[in-house]
């Protein structure tokens, strides 16, 4: 199955490591620093112009990648389980 992040962008299921809310996560210097390093390495992929809601951890073909979206993990979760 498939997971539509937003803004034509699709993941597979499969392929999620994590769906994280930014607001709390990014209160923690840890998550901070993840997402920076991430950021460096060009490993991070914005779908949104909006105010970010969460961020999506993968692994597509052994790499890592995160993305950015605009909907909030419970938008993405309920998706999920459709």
């Amino acid at each position: 199955m498939f997971l539509h992040l937003g803004r034509n962008t699709v993941v597979r299921e499969q392929d999620i490591i994590g769906i994280f809310e930014m607001d709390k996560t990014t209160k923690s210097k840890c998550c901070r620093k993840y997402l920076s390093n991430r950021e460096k390495d060009s490993k991070i992929l914005y779908i949104t112009q909006k105010i970010p809601k969460s961020f999506i951890v993968c692994i597509e073909d052994g790499k890592e990648k995160v993305y950015v979206s605009q909907l909030m993990v419970s938008t993405l979760l309920k998706r999920i389980k459709s």
